[in-house]
């Protein structure tokens, strides 16, 4: 399946994630949906599925509810809660969009297709074919991201920072040109930079490396992520919404990637942070 198929008439697909150190506040809802209608916009040959997080802290936050009416709650208890907070995501940002005139659509965790195979190590399979409907009619696709289904219809998760697998692994199945992924900075750092004012901002990086920093503790884009766009070969764009032309694009190439946003060439960044 490639992103010229016919539910897209000839329009490449694009995976943006809105994570919810993005989906911050009530207000944050309809800044990131002007970062999609300013997309829409600006490239006007591309159609967006937006994966979308629980608002900040409300994971969290459902999981102390859970635990103070039962400190043993059961397992599909809490996701059927936590679900409740990626359900609300979508339906806000898809009426954010509809009302800045965007033909969106939000569709709920069974639409989204992701299957999760418990006896087979927690394996995640893809039916696209609701997403790939919705694309033939509308601009933007909602999702909810961290959450999928088993073979007997129940609601499980994909484990913390599983939206970022919820967007990869829906770019892969639905051929996208590639996956962006919205964070609080605008890429990889040398160092975290909220903390460290010399951090060296670096502008791509191989799959290797950025599984290799994962390893070292960096958790900005999930190990499992990373490893399920490598091995379909997905370029992965991290970003975040402020404009600023910094991204970090992790992807096979040891060189260059070049995308709308500008040509980025892998300097000696990653070395000299290591």
């Amino acid at each position: 399946m490639t992103a010229s198929d016919d539910c897209c008439a000839g329009r490449a697909v694009v995976v943006v994630k809105l994570g919810g150190s993005v989906l911050t506040e009530e207000a944050a809802f309809a800044r990131a949906a002007r970062f999609l209608a300013g997309r829409l916009e600006s490239a006007r040959g591309e159609r967006y599925v937006a994966v979308v997080s629980a608002q900040e802290g409300w994971t969290d936050e459902l999981e102390r509810e859970a635990r103070g009416i039962w400190g043993e709650a059961s397992a599909r208890a809490l996701d059927l809660l936590w679900a409740t907070g990626e359900l609300r995501s979508v339906a806000l940002m898809a009426l954010h969009l509809e009302a800045l005139g965007v033909r969106a659509v939000g569709l709920n965790i069974a639409e989204t297709g992701l299957r999760v195979n418990r006896a087979a190590g927690g394996g995640v399979s893809l039916d696209a074919g609701r997403v790939r409907a919705a694309l033939g009619e509308r601009e933007v696709v909602v999702v909810p991201g961290f959450l999928g289904t088993n073979a007997e219809g129940t609601i499980v998760t994909l484990g913390r920072g599983g939206s970022d697998l919820t967007a990869v692994l829906l770019a892969a199945g639905l051929g996208a040109a590639r996956c962006e992924l919205v964070k609080d900075v605008p890429g990889y750092f040398s160092a975290d930079p909220h903390g460290d004012a010399a951090a060296v901002h670096l502008p791509a990086l191989t799959y290797a490396e950025a599984l290799e920093l994962a390893d070292r503790g960096c958790d900005l884009v999930q190990r499992r992520a990373i490893e399920a766009a490598e091995r379909a070969g997905i370029p992965v764009v991290v970003r975040d919404l402020d404009g600023s032309g910094l991204i970090t694009v992790v992807s096979g190439a040891a060189a260059q990637f070049t995308q709308a946003e500008g040509t980025h060439t892998r300097g000696e960044e990653f070395r000299a942070g290591a």
